[in-house]
């Protein structure tokens, strides 16, 4: 519901509970702050935060030091930290270079627990600023005192009257609710706040947190995931530092049953350390990341628009699992954007049962009564047949989330008091389903729909995306946490090994492997066919050179003895012509897999994540249409099964245009034990690609294997 900005002074208290509950609460639920650079002048960085904690009637005690007045904005005004009467539990600090960091020595030493740290001048302008900053990190740990920034625009807690921040943003006031926002950035963090709260979505907390130099984003997204004063978290994030805080603060918000609304801005490769297998050249920290927020039923949100939608939408904390949509419309056509919205968001929507629709019929001769339900303009002739639509839907469809499509009806002055009269009957009887009204309506006409418990959004395609967000948190709320995992131990060579010693080790892991034999002799490949039977595939043997095909090193279908002398002499000819500097151990001969899919599957260390699980259509194909699936190692059978089906390309494996289906279990079965693998200290990256997939029943095997070792 759209609400009026406070103006007035809070009354509240700081905390609603014990200050400690929270290593965190010094900082945002402080009973004392002090403000390091206290101006007199409400205008200025040092002033803005005073003037804030006065008129928005902070309770606890407020320490300017200036050592150049007696008071500051009319409070008494402290000379240093050591004049102050008692360490405050959290501080601003407002003052430039060295004498920031000798403010953040005196108040770690007298006993502050936190210090937001306004001071720009830091790792953000180079090297010096870097050595800087760490010296001010360095300053608060001697004592056990936490740091919020440098560079950092400020942080508020509102029903506490606590708003040690600058941004002009406040000055409009607040609203209450139950949205809170951690952002990396400062001017876009505060622009999301004032954002929310012309859209009537009310942010109680707000924290901005600069340079990260201490406390970063995934800190205050735990904090809030435990805070009473917070139902719904939103974050801004131009970069995950640290991948291991990050997952456990996004789990902490999942196991709270705290949805996350995400905007991730910036993309960055994997860097080249990582491997230079296909895995790695394909994953990116992005990439990565989108497979992380899903793994946690995060919304990553693409827009500042859809942000607000998801947070509007989640303000109901209604998160159905099993979610449908249910479409009643006075337009086709409405209805029809719908459903293609719907369809783009994975978001079903079941037909209507053929009983109700008949009875639908009934009212309505001329309406469409399957799912989008058109019950045409006809039924505002009786606002009651309107009821009966919706009602039917709700009962007799059972869909969890509604949206009614009645556009310029929804502020009319003669036909919306009864409509919601209408409307407010059904859903007073459904409190548990998501009823959302796509109509075009003044702002006063709006806060009245919102005030009967409707959502409302003049956008039906921006109303199904926020509503499909709904499902996905119910689900992820329901998964059970993950459970210890038992990755085993390998003996890894100290050197990356060549092909045939890593299909070797994988088989020893898990991941079978087709026959084969590394041949040192033209004798040797003949036998080695003669054995697996014809036709064989030859390829060169080299742990230097990875990619084989680049260099003329794969041959395929040799189907007889004179094949396989011809072609091992050509393989070594090519590897002396084409890698000269390259080690050759010979030549690998192994049977020839027919009517098999070609997948890849791979394991790669990312750099904020650790290991991160791949799979993807084999060969080039990987490279060239990049329809892959990642997951953070180790993953199981049953979390490798989710990720093969949500390539596009799955019809391939599930017998697409006749073709016969696919082992895919064997495939799940190869990945999972892939991952675990990954898992292993020393693993930079592996791949097996192509992965021969064969018929059901019938199993995978690799093909070829690519280990990269630290």
């Amino acid at each position: 519901m759209r609400r009026a900005p406070h103006s007035a002074p809070c009354a509240s208290r700081p905390g609603g509970r014990a200050l400690h509950d929270h290593p965190l609460d010094a900082l945002l639920r402080p009973r004392s702050i002090a403000i390091i650079g206290a101006s007199d002048d409400p205008t200025r960085i040092g002033g803005r935060p005073l003037s804030y904690l006065k008129t928005r009637g902070f309770a606890g005690a407020i320490l300017p030091v200036n050592p150049n007045r007696a008071t500051v904005q009319g409070l008494p005004a402290f000379r240093d930290v050591a004049s102050l009467p008692q360490a405050p539990d959290a501080a601003i600090i407002a003052i430039p270079g060295e004498g920031a960091i000798a403010a953040a020595e005196s108040l770690a030493a007298r006993g502050c627990k936190a210090a937001i740290t306004f001071t720009a001048g830091f790792a953000e302008v180079g090297p010096e600023g870097a050595a800087m900053q760490e010296r001010l990190v360095a300053a608060g740990r001697r004592h056990g005192m936490r740091i919020v920034g440098p560079n950092c625009l400020g942080l508020f807690n509102a029903p506490l009257g606590y708003f040690p921040i600058f941004s002009a943003s406040v000055e409009q006031g607040w609203i209450p609710g139950v949205v809170g926002i951690a952002s990396q950035s400062g001017a876009y963090g505060s622009h999301l706040f004032a954002a929310a709260r012309a859209r009537g979505i009310g942010v109680p907390v707000l924290v901005t947190t600069g340079n990260e130099a201490d406390l970063h984003l995934a800190d205050f997204i735990e904090w809030m995931a435990a805070a009473d004063e917070v139902k719904v978290i939103a974050a801004y994030a131009e970069g995950i530092r640290d991948g291991a805080r990050f997952v456990q603060a996004l789990e902490a918000a999942r196991l709270a049953r705290k949805p996350v609304v995400m905007m991730k801005v910036g993309r960055s490769a994997v860097g080249e350390a990582a491997a230079q297998s296909h895995t790695a050249s394909i994953a990116g920290d992005d990439r990565v990341l989108d497979a992380v927020l899903e793994e946690f039923g995060v919304h990553r949100a693409r827009t500042t628009e859809e942000l607000l939608d998801v947070c509007y939408v989640a303000q109901k904390r209604i998160y159905p699992v099993g979610n449908t949509l249910g479409v009643v419309t006075i337009s086709g056509g409405a209805g029809v954007l719908i459903a293609d919205a719907a369809e783009a968001a994975g978001l079903p929507m079941p037909e209507m049962p053929l009983d109700a629709q008949a009875r639908l019929k009934a009212l309505v001769p001329f309406s469409s009564p399957r799912n989008p339900v058109d019950c045409t303009a006809q039924a505002f002739n009786d606002m009651k047949v309107v009821g009966a639509f919706a009602e039917s839907m709700a009962t007799d469809g059972g869909y969890t989330s509604l949206i009614a499509f009645f556009t310029a009806w929804g502020d009319s002055p003669s036909m919306t008091p009864p409509l919601r009269a209408e409307l407010k009957q059904v859903l007073d009887r459904h409190p548990d389903r998501l009823f959302l009204l796509s109509i075009l309506a003044s702002p006063e006409r709006t806060r009245e729909w919102e005030a009967d418990g409707f959502l409302v959004m003049e956008d039906p395609t921006r109303a199904v995306v926020a509503l499909s967000a709904m499902g996905r948190f119910g689900e992820s709320f329901e998964r059970l946490p993950r459970s210890g995992w038992e990755v085993g131990h390998l003996d890894l060579p100290a050197q990356a090994p060549d092909e045939a010693e890593a299909k070797r080790i994988l088989a020893e892991a898990g991941v079978p492997s087709v026959p084969e034999r590394a041949c040192r002799s033209a004798d040797e490949a003949v036998a080695a066919a003669l054995e697996f039977g014809f036709p064989v595939v030859a390829k060169i043997l080299s742990p230097d050179i990875l990619h084989k095909n680049e260099i003329g090193g794969v041959l395929l279908n040799l189907a007889d003895e004179g094949a396989v002398r011809d072609g091992f002499a050509t393989l070594m000819a090519r590897a002396a012509e084409r890698a000269p500097d390259a080690r050759i151990e010979g030549v690998l001969v192994a049977k020839q897999v027919r009517d098999a899919v070609e997948m890849a599957i791979g394991v790669v260390r990312d750099p904020v994540f650790g290991p991160v699980a791949m799979v993807g259509l084999g060969g080039v194909f990987i490279e060239v249409f990049r329809d892959v699936a990642f997951r953070r190692c180790p993953v199981d059978e049953d979390e490798a099964l989710a990720m093969i089906r949500a390539l596009r390309g799955f019809p391939l494996l599930d017998g697409a245009r006749g073709r016969p289906k696919a082992d895919v279990p064997a495939l799940a079965r190869a990945l999972a034990a892939l991952s675990r693998f990954g898992m292993q200290k020393r693993v930079l990256s592996a791949e097996v690609n192509p992965l021969m997939v064969l018929p059901e029943g019938q199993g995978a095997l690799a093909a070829d294997a690519v280990i990269e070792l630290d």
